[in-house]
This record gives structure tokens, C-alpha cells and sequence, in this order.
């Protein structure tokens, strides 16, 4: 993995679900009449033409519908989505164009349909393979289903990802360790294996404090991640990231993106973007709520309520937050010409000898292994 141009993305946000997992905290709604899918077209045509008005002209890195659950889409909504991207900026011929999908065999049966449209890797929230932690995630499909989605996907999709869930109630290493071999012996080129944890707001958060059920402590915790490592690592997946695991030249251009503090916009309910407008790099925040965004953008062309421009501190702050996530680090003189300043070298020296920071060449740092279990802490540290 060679760090290039951070690229411009374009991210589509669609907020609908068929149910809502317990331990989700995105927006995501679930609604029990159809979405009017063509309204929500037009919304994205004009809120895309906005930010176009916003941008000037950019050539696209790549395209990512997220959710909610985008496979709800009708194929011909993704490819009218797409279309207005490409009628708002360059997109060239192989961008990445990837779409988040669940394994249920309905929207499985879509995939074609996707892949005529343009989509060429989906990203699917399998989460977990055995059926009891299926049930305990929330998830609709059972690990057969999964597997014959992920099995059509590699059918239909030059690119593939997974999402597993681990450090889930009464893990073991071993089981785990024998779950991600059995994930690995399916994924086509790409892993996101992510520790579960208890947001705020969610159904896990009230469950969790009524103590109906316990997570592994910090100590298993650090042992299942030291193990997704070496297992990944083992099989020709090693992590680029804290929580990505891809074949080498397999990795998320557009998640790469946001940790090469690249920029993008986001268009849909409750999406965020940032780009560089009038030299300055801007913040936009769209309205949560799907029909008040809606008719936000019908009345005034787009649906953002917030959003700041960022000073050159914040900057700084964001790109180290974002660049120390990924095993190649970041770029010191980058950092330097946004910050206006370099990093402390005491506090670099204090942290390299604790052995949470190390030099890549003369002019990258990154995160160590142990850094990257404690890296709030090592990013507020060198940000001070």
C-alpha cells in the first residue's frame, strides 16, 4: 500500500433499514410503508448538484453508498445515484464504486442488477458465523444465508468485503481464532473485523447496563486482537488499519480516504463531508431525520444543517487522528504544513521509548502494534 494523493470521494448515504441492530449507533430508520425511492432520487440528484455548485470541478477517487442498508435500493435507484455523481464530476473508467449490502436472500437476488449499474465491490455485514450470535446481534440472515450471499457476490463482484463483530459475550481465542480462519477461507481480498463495543442510545447500551449480558474484559479484549492479527496476518490479510485487514493492493480506496485525510462530500440524511472550498477545508453535516432532509432539499436544495470551517489546529488534529489508524502512518511534512508547526520532539521521544510510536523512513511515524491498542491516548498525547 503506497500513499498517494488522498483522492475526492463521494459518499451516499441511504438511511433506511429492515431492522435495527441492537449495537448500531448510525442513522439508520426503519419505516413500515415503502420508501418513495424516485423522490429520494431527485433529492440526491439536487443535493449532489449543490455540492458540485460547492467543489468546482474534481476528478472522483471512488464511490461508497452506505447505510442504513443501500441494498434496499431498487438497482435502477443506484444507477440513476450514480449517474448524477458522474454528471457533477469526472468519474474515471475503474473508480471503486462500492455498495454496503446484508446477506438476506432477497437483496441477494439484486446483486446483478447492482453490478449492471456500476457497482464493482460490495461490502457485506455478515458479522457473525454461527447462528446464537446472529440471533444475540440482531441480524436477520443465518450463516447459511451469508455464506450464499458472499458466495454470489464473488460471482458477480470483481471486489469483496466482510464485516465480522468479535469480542462477543463468551468469546474464547480458540473459537474465534477458528471463526476468522473459516472468514478467511471466504473473503475474496478484504476483512473489516471490528471489536464490539456499547454506544449510547442503542438497545445493547440499556441491555448492557441492566447487566444482562457481560463483554470480555480489557485484558481478553487485547487477547482477541492480538489474535485477529496474527491469524490475518498468517493468511495473507494483515492489517492496514486498526480494524481493516486486506491482500496487498486490496484495500478500500475510498476508506483510505478518510485516513489519508483526503476529501469528500456526503450527500443523504445525516451525511458528512469535507472539502477544500475557498482554500479553507469546510465541514458539512446533513440533517439526520430522511423526511425532514427531504424536504429540506426539495425547498432549498440540500439538506445540511451544520458544519464549520476547520482552523489549522483542527486540521492538524483530525489528520493525526485519522493517519496514526494506518500502519503506514503519516506524513511528517504534511502534518507540518497543515499544522504550521512540528510535533513535539520530546513527546516523540517519550513515546518511542515507550514503544506506542516508531519512524518509518526520515520523514513518516507511525503507531506500533501496542500504540494502536491505546491510540486515543497516543494521538491526544502528540496533539497537546
Amino acid at each position: 500500500m503506497t500513499s498517494s494523493e488522498p483522492g475526492f470521494g463521494v459518499y451516499i448515504h441511504w438511511p433506511f433499514c429492515a431492522a435495527k441492530c441492537p449495537y448500531c449507533d448510525f442513522n439508520s430508520h426503519v419505516r413500515h410503508q415503502p420508501v418513495d425511492q424516485e423522490r429520494f432520487v431527485r433529492a440526491f440528484e439536487a443535493e449532489l448538484a449543490t455540492m458540485r455548485q460547492r467543489t468546482g470541478p474534481r476528478e472522483v477517487t471512488s464511490i461508497f453508498l452506505g447505510g442504513g442498508t443501500p441494498s434496499l435500493m431498487k438497482p435502477q435507484t443506484v444507477a440513476a445515484v450514480l449517474d448524477a455523481v458522474a454528471a457533477n464530476w469526472t468519474v474515471p473508467q475503474g473508480v471503486e464504486i462500492t455498495l454496503e449490502a446484508n446477506p438476506s436472500s432477497v437483496e441477494a437476488e439484486r446483486f446483478r442488477g447492482y453490478r449492471a449499474a456500476g457497482v464493482n465491490r460490495v461490502s457485506l455485514g455478515v458479522q457473525a458465523l454461527n447462528d446464537a450470535d446472529l440471533r444475540f446481534l440482531g441480524r436477520l440472515h443465518s450463516v447459511e444465508e451469508a455464506l450464499q450471499a458472499i458466495a454470489l457476490a464473488r460471482e458477480t463482484f470483481p471486489r469483496l468485503s466482510f464485516d465480522l463483530i468479535y469480542a462477543r459475550p463468551g468469546q474464547t481465542p480458540q473459537a474465534w481464532a477458528a471463526e476468522l480462519k473459516q472468514a478467511i477461507g471466504h473473503a475474496v481480498d478484504h476483512l473489516s473485523l471490528y471489536q464490539l463495543t456499547i454506544e449510547e442510545g442503542t438497545r445493547f447500551h440499556a441491555l448492557h447496563e441492566a447487566h444482562k449480558f457481560e463483554l470480555p474484559d480489557a485484558d481478553q479484549a487485547a487477547e482477541l486482537y492480538a489474535i485477529t492479527q496474527e491469524v490475518t496476518a498468517a493468511h495473507g490479510l494483515p492489517a492496514h488499519e486498526i480494524s481493516n485487514h486486506a491482500r496487498p493492493g486490496a484495500e478500500s480506496r475510498h476508506n483510505l480516504i478518510y485516513w489519508r485525510y483526503g476529501e469528500y462530500v456526503g450527500v443523504g440524511p445525516g451525511a458528512h463531508g469535507r472539502f477544500v472550498e475557498d482554500g479553507r477545508r469546510v465541514v458539512t453535516i446533513a440533517e439526520k431525520m430522511p423526511e425532514t432532509w427531504l424536504e429540506l432539499v426539495e425547498t432549498k436544495g440540500h439538506g445540511v444543517t451544520g458544519g464549520e470551517i476547520l482552523t489549522r489546529s483542527e486540521e492538524a488534529d483530525e489528520f493525526l487522528l485519522m493517519g496514526l489508524r494506518l500502519v503506514e502512518g503519516i506524513d511528517l511534512v504534511r502534518y507540518e504544513a497543515l499544522s504550521g508547526r512540528e510535533l513535539s520532539p520530546a513527546r516523540v521521544s517519550i513515546l518511542r521509548d515507550e514503544g506506542l510510536i516508531e519512524p518509518v523512513g526520515n520523514s513518516r511515524l507511525r503507531a506500533t502494534p501496542s500504540g494502536m491498542i491505546v491510540l486515543d491516548a497516543v494521538v491526544a498525547d502528540l496533539a497537546r
